[in-house]
């Protein structure tokens, strides 16, 4: 749920930048394909099947995986599920993938979207994403579990 939440919502964000920033709405998506299909990825402007589907499939896995070692922490530490709690351990597990989405990954397997946004739309990204993964939290908790998923 907090993966999925996530994604959603920073691709809206990614959506909303890259129709500002690069023209099209897809462009970001598109750009995160490029570990499959090279550079050519950043320069795919409109939707496709093949840059798209397989961009949104790469960012959606990876925000679960994200959400994964959230709910992996937040089992480990069942006393840290307040609402606030949740917030920070989100805007941490975003900090962390922003780390290392930008230091620690090779080239090839970086997400991207920042070859077509800006810095700015970066930030908002990731903020964005770390709003996804604690409602995502707090849904799953407020329906009875310890643990997001």
């Amino acid at each position: 749920m907090a993966g999925s939440c996530a994604s959603v919502l920073s691709a809206a964000v990614l959506a909303l930048a890259g129709q500002r920033e690069a023209g099209s709405a897809a462009a970001p998506i598109n750009a995160v394909s490029h570990w499959y299909w090279g550079d050519r990825a950043f320069r795919q402007q409109g939707p496709d099947v093949l840059h798209t589907a397989l961009g949104y499939a790469t960012h959606h896995s990876a925000s679960i995986f994200w959400a994964a070692l959230l709910a992996w922490y937040l089992h480990r530490h069942p006393q840290r599920n307040s609402p606030a709690q949740l917030a920070l351990a989100s805007v941490a597990t975003s900090a962390i993938a922003c780390l290392v989405d930008f230091r620690f990954t090779p080239d090839r397997l970086m997400p991207g979207y920042e070859h077509r946004l800006s810095r700015k739309a970066l930030a908002a990204t990731y903020a964005v994403f770390a709003v996804g993964l604690a409602l995502g939290a707090l849904l799953t908790t407020r329906r009875g579990s310890a643990r997001p998923r």
